[in-house]
């Protein structure tokens, strides 16, 4: 799958000299949350549907609110999974494309990219969502997939679901396979095990051990 099959040009980017009328006009017509500015082809930056609000800012030109723009974009050779990463850091459901010259050749949406998402194995694969935890300094995607394949699994994707006061969340997605000697194993590594499973055999025998401690304390 090549990423640049997805460059869309269907909205013509805002130019410079284009009044906030124009970007307005554009903005009710297309749901983007951002629409590309660019100056003979130079890509200025972006502006947001919600920074053309402003009633000081009609009857004027795009270049007389250029410090409005955004610049963030990115570039044809970036892959699918970058793409995807800046449209949440930018907080936009559509990316600005540069060629290698920096010059603005479209966009990206993030429709066409979330479909492509829920195509990978990730999304589409049977299989089992495991969240583990440790400490940031600690683990290792080589020491998570050693762990993975010893227990006969396949590891069909993972990300960093969360960091936190040192402590990182990973969020992965396994074949279908027995799944309690893979959670003992990841323990055994001090990972620590976020999600519930109803066959981890592991917590059943603890749970078993804690009630007959329990009756034999109230005995």
């Amino acid at each position: 799958m090549q990423t640049t099959d997805y460059i869309s040009n269907d909205v013509k980017p805002l130019r410079l000299r284009d009044n906030i009328n124009m970007a307005k006009k554009l903005f009710s017509q297309f749901p983007h949350s951002h629409l590309p500015v660019i100056d003979r082809n130079n890509y200025c930056g972006s502006i947001a549907r919600t920074d053309i609000e402003y009633p000081e800012f009609n009857n004027k030109s795009l270049r007389d609110i250029k410090n409005q723009l955004q610049t963030f974009y990115t570039s044809e050779k970036a892959n699918w999974f970058e793409v995807l990463e800046y449209f949440a850091t930018y907080n936009t459901n559509l990316i600005p494309v540069l060629n290698s010259n920096k010059k603005y050749i479209g966009y990206y949406e993030l429709d066409d990219f979330l479909n492509i998402f829920k195509s990978t194995p990730f999304i589409h694969e049977e299989g089992v969502v495991l969240v583990i935890e440790k400490g940031i300094n600690e683990y290792s995607f080589s020491e998570i997939t050693q762990i993975i394949e010893s227990n006969n699994a396949t590891l069909f994707g993972a990300f960093v679901s969360k960091i936190e006061n040192n402590i990182i969340q990973i969020t992965l997605k396994l074949s279908l396979h027995d799944i309690s000697n893979t959670l003992q194993s990841f323990r055994r590594y001090n990972y620590n095990i976020l999600n519930e499973f109803k066959k981890d055999k592991y917590l059943e025998k603890l749970n078993e051990r804690s009630d007959y401690l329990q009756k034999y304390l109230n005995i």
